[in-house]
């Protein structure tokens, strides 16, 4: 594909002027009426009041990011970054290239690429921007109405870039044109753009409403995907990359209810559930065995679910499975009754553990006492269950990742905050100190939850946890 927009198609003629011409005449107007504002506006309106309170009297530039080349002239599909996104209120494949700038006194501006007159070449010759390539782009005006906020051209970015009325920043991983646009009129200034990334991750912390609003319906399409998994697990034992066709139907539903998935799923069957990111999900899925599957679908707003199930593939677990998981779900319920407001975010993850050096010490796997295994000093249950328990979620998977610790690893929980809780048991075959029955089995089970005023609820418990409500589940869905 031609992307440099020339008077040029690649591989092709010079547009003659007859063409020119003719492509530019006998179109109908553009729609009259303004489109209507995104629901996302009253939400994303306040972030930025919010943000700015923490930089008075300075410029806060967020770029939204550019396409990104898979390969040759071939782009990955665009998503724009957490913080813009949160920020302007824009969701879904919107706006390539666009920059959110957040001037002194508040005010939000959003400058992007609008549409050009159907007289310009951009019209037909210009496979990034122009609408016989992407379809009609929005005129300033109507992104205003889309946004709430006034728009400028993009062109129009440098000069206001220029002035030197008050100070910069930017977050400059979104996108290195702009971050270099920016060094170039202010001199370069990672630590105070390193600030502006943390305030803007911070702030994602504690949801509004609206935000809690878009995961609830995330957890729920995504709980709708899961049971349709399900209802394809027969297909996916006589194919032979079945974990493959159930990561398949589970984005079948990501795309036709949402955005895309959050996050790459994992479709983990038999000893695949043993490796914590297996997202190669080329495996087959065979009768007897289970299936670990981590998945969850981010909504056109960009709000992700991240759910995990373990699956017995003929609807009813082993007694050696059914102990495994059991114990999962005990630890699971140990977090989630220690989330609460005023624990510390590290008390779910110790509450959960300790469920689980307990239960290794019956099962006479873990070499020293309980109270060793937890101390600093000892760790041995980190063999079989390797990863932390619970993250922050939102517009990223792990929310916040650029929050100081004191705030989110060694910091208080809040009402409003949205954590996952996910612990797990991870039993390699090959590893021989677990007893044989029990070799080859992986299980997690994971949720998401908000802390509420007087502890948690689950936002995902549209989907069943308990091993009798998980056969219950799978035999009462229709199998085909």
């Amino acid at each position: 594909m031609n992307r440099e927009g020339t008077d040029t198609p690649r591989g092709g003629s010079p547009y003659s002027e007859a063409f020119k011409e003719f492509i530019a005449a006998d179109w109908a107007p553009y729609p009259a009426e303004p489109p209507a504002r995104l629901a996302s506006v009253p939400s994303a309106t306040a972030h930025r009041a919010a943000l700015s309170a923490r930089f008075p009297g300075e410029r806060l530039v967020v770029p939204a990011g550019g396409l990104q080349r898979r390969n040759n002239d071939c782009d990955f599909p665009y998503r724009p970054h957490s913080a813009f996104a949160h920020l302007s209120g824009l969701g879904s494949d919107r706006e390539p290239d666009a920059v959110l700038v957040i001037e002194p006194d508040g005010e939000g501006v959003l400058f992007f690429h609008p549409r050009v007159p159907r007289t310009d070449p951009e019209f037909y010759s210009d496979p990034r921007y122009g609408e016989m390539w992407v379809g009609a782009r929005e005129s300033p005006a109507e992104m205003s109405s889309l946004c709430g906020m006034r728009t400028e051209s993009i062109d129009r970015l440098p000069a206001l870039l220029e002035r030197a009325d008050a100070p910069v920043r930017v977050i400059r991983e979104a996108d290195p044109a702009v971050t270099a646009l920016v060094d170039g009129s202010r001199g370069a200034d990672p630590r105070a753009d390193d600030e502006l990334v943390t305030a803007a991750d911070e702030l994602r912390m504690v949801k509004d409403d609206w935000e809690l609003g878009q995961l609830r319906e995330a957890c729920r399409v995504s709980a709708d995907a899961f049971t349709d998994v399900v209802a394809h697990l027969d297909r996916a034992v006589a194919h032979r990359r079945g974990e493959r066709l159930l990561e398949g139907v589970f984005g079948m539903h990501a795309r036709t209810e949402g955005n895309a998935v959050g996050y790459d799923s994992i479709v983990a069957a038999g000893e695949h559930a043993n490796t914590l990111h297996w997202v190669r999900n080329d495996g087959p899925v065979r009768p007897g065995d289970l299936v670990l599957m981590d998945a969850g679908i981010e909504l056109d707003s960009l709000y992700t679910a991240d759910i995990t199930r373990t699956m017995p593939v003929t609807g009813a677990f082993t007694d050696a499975q059914r102990l495994v998981h059991d114990t999962v779900l005990a630890a699971q319920r140990a977090g989630m009754a220690a989330a609460r407001p005023g624990a510390g975010f590290l008390d779910v993850h110790r509450a959960a553990v300790e469920v689980l050096v307990r239960a290794f010490r019956d099962w006479g796997i873990l070499p020293v006492s309980v109270d060793e295994a937890l101390s600093t000093g000892g760790g041995q249950w980190r063999r079989w269950m390797v990863h932390g328990t619970s993250h922050h979620l939102g517009l990223d998977v792990h929310d916040c990742a650029h929050a100081r610790d004191e705030q989110y690893r060694r910091g208080a929980l809040a009402e409003g905050m949205v954590i996952t809780v996910e612990p797990g048991i991870y039993l390699k075959s090959s590893d021989l100190l677990v007893p044989e029955p029990l070799r080859g089995i992986g299980v997690r089970i994971e949720d998401d939850i908000v802390i509420t005023a007087d502890g948690c609820s689950v936002l995902s418990d549209r989907l069943p946890r308990e091993s009798a409500a998980v056969e219950a589940w799978m035999g009462s869905t229709a199998r085909r």
